[in-house]
């Protein structure tokens, strides 16, 4: 499907008489894979094995998944560094140091990005506090 070849496939669970793919991928050799969710028997060993980057839930267990995905990174002989780490946390503009701080600490363990969840963004004062003091904090990070 992202190479110029697009004939047939035949896989153990699907079979394909084309194996088209149009418009082709910006990037080559295809486009990045992401993976996400925190389980550590298979979720985090397919990160390992087959993921550019992984997306996990914020919160306390966090250290600790990221752990158990270098230990599964050591296990396949990837280098852990190499995947890109995202989480996906519920920041809350209500107390802007707090929120600030937790982004210290996700950067402090290596993720590179955080998706996010802000309560109250039917208001514009949730978005002004993310725009005035959230996100200036964090691109110095």
């Amino acid at each position: 499907m992202w190479s110029d070849d697009d004939g047939p496939f035949d896989g153990e669970h699907y079979t394909l008489t084309r194996t088209m793919n149009v418009p082709q991928p910006v990037r080559r050799p295809r486009p990045p894979i992401l993976i996400g969710g925190g389980g550590e028997k298979k979720t985090l060993r397919m990160v390992a094995r087959y993921a550019d980057a992984c997306n996990l839930f914020g919160g306390p267990d966090l250290e600790h998944k990221l752990d158990v995905l270098r230990t599964r990174c050591e296990e396949v002989g990837r280098d852990y560094d190499e995947i890109e780490k995202t989480v996906m946390a519920r920041l809350d503009p209500a107390d802007p140091k707090a929120t600030v701080e937790e982004l210290r600490g996700y950067a402090a363990l290596g993720v590179q990005h955080v998706h996010t969840m802000v309560p109250g963004v039917s208001e514009i004062e949730p978005l002004r506090v993310f725009g005035s003091e959230i996100i200036p904090a964090a691109a110095e990070m």
